[in-house]
Formats: structure tokens, sequence, C-alpha cells
């Protein structure tokens, strides 16, 4: 079954409201679900801060390295 729209689920409601007003049973109330949050670009921001951080790293190592093979 395809996912209504949020318009199409609002009419739906609406009329089981308004249905309900005149057959005196109220309409059922569906819970709301909480929207998932999007983290997807705060990961890809913290990647790349990894990866920079791992790079000035291995450019540090080999730094100390050359250094102390001159010595």
């Amino acid at each position: 079954m395809a996912k209504k729209s949020k318009l199409a689920a609002r009419a739906a409601e609406l009329e089981a409201a308004v249905a309900g007003l005149f057959t005196g049973t109220p309409a059922a109330v569906p819970a709301k679900k909480r929207r998932k949050a999007k983290k997807a670009k705060v990961v890809k921001a913290a990647k790349k801060a990894v990866k920079k951080v791992k790079k000035a790293a291995k450019k540090a190592v080999k730094k100390t390295k050359k250094k102390a093979k001159k010595r």
C-alpha cells in the first residue's frame, strides 16, 4: 500500500471528524510519529574533520622521521 500524502491523510482525518459529528462517535485520533532528525550533514562534516586530523598527524610523523634521519 502506498503511503498517503500529508494532505490526503489530513483530508481523511477531517472527513472522519465530520462524519463523527453527525453519527455521534468521536473520530479516532492517530498517534503522531516523531520524524527522524537529519544527521547526514553532521556526519559528513565530522568525517571530513577526522580526515583532516589524520592527514595532519601523518604529515607530522613524516616530518619528525625526516628530522631524525638528518641527525
